[in-house]
């Protein structure tokens, strides 16, 4: 299998297929982010001719190992950005070398569909794509804008009442911290009145965590910006899981997180909340400190 640089994926893909079809970021202006700083170019999509030769690759592995995944992911920042056409163009590739595909998920920007017609998501939905994850960081406007995300809590309404409406389910990924120091919490509750409005069938919180070659550095070094502290940064979350009203499925998984949970809301809000609570009242700052300082990568 083919692919470039640095290969992400949630961790709940990890029996999933991984299919390269972009590399790269279009956006790629978050003062946090750091993840694609591996590659000379921001953005660009895989050819399909090594999508194609890729997916053969694939069709021979089922052949000889009886490897048979129920599901791809395409990987990239964002390969939902590219035109309906092309997308369904993969789709149909996928399907007749890997037959056994009944799903199709990738990351995915808020504004991605943006330029996507109502059929054209309904097309996608039916071609297979489902189970997207995006990173909406926080329903926080003045975070969102001060980061460049691109986007703000209003895109995040709009664009996935049209998934939901297409009936594409979706992810989300929670940065723990977006909001800095002192607004952790107010920015959890204004999260949470954002998701409890949309169906998102996952929460998945990552904590922020801060590297010398992102832009967000520079703005600490100058004083602009304020990071919470690690005791604060579970405050934050448990505010957020405190806060959300809807069915769905919240965790707090990978590497950026020095302590991983997971459960069902509404049924696991109280066992979650304990955990939370244990944590802030006796895991020391000093200890969570180390573990930040010393995350080489996430």
């Amino acid at each position: 299998m083919h692919y470039t640089g640095t290969i992400w994926r949630p961790p709940y893909e990890a029996d999933s297929l991984l299919l390269e079809v972009t590399v790269g970021c279009t956006h790629h202006k978050c003062k946090f982010c750091t993840l694609y700083n591996d590659l000379d170019f921001h953005f660009k999509m895989t050819s399909m001719e090594i999508i194609e030769n890729d997916l053969k690759e694939a069709a021979n592995e089922r052949k000889l190992f009886s490897f048979n995944p129920k599901r791809v992911f395409l990987t990239g920042a964002n390969p939902f950005v590219l035109k309906t056409d092309k997308l369904l163009e993969i789709a149909e590739m996928i399907h007749e070398y890997v037959p056994s595909t009944k799903s199709i998920g990738c990351f995915a920007r808020v504004t991605d569909s943006t330029h996507k017609t109502a059929e054209e998501l309904s097309m996608l939905s039916k071609a297979g794509y489902d189970g997207l994850t995006i990173g909406i960081e926080t329903g926080d406007d003045n975070a969102l804008r001060f980061m460049n995300k691109g986007y703000e809590s209003k895109d995040i309404l709009e664009q996935c009442a049209r998934l939901d409406q297409a009936g594409i389910h979706y992810n989300f990924f929670y940065l723990t911290s977006i909001s800095g120091k002192g607004n952790g919490e107010s920015g959890a509750r204004a999260t949470a009145e954002i998701c409890n409005q949309l169906h998102p069938q996952r929460i998945g919180a990552n904590m922020l965590t801060i590297y010398p070659d992102s832009e967000l550095y520079q703005e600490i070094q100058r004083g602009s910006w304020q990071e919470e502290e690690e005791l604060e940064k579970y405050r934050e979350i448990r505010t957020l899981v405190e806060n959300l009203n809807i069915p769905t499925i919240f965790a707090a998984l990978g590497a950026s997180n020095a302590f991983q949970l997971q459960g069902t809301l509404p049924k696991d809000r109280a066992k979650l909340l304990a955990i939370l609570d244990q944590i802030i009242g006796e895991v020391p700052e000093k200890e969570l400190q180390h573990y930040r300082k010393n995350l080489r990568h996430l």
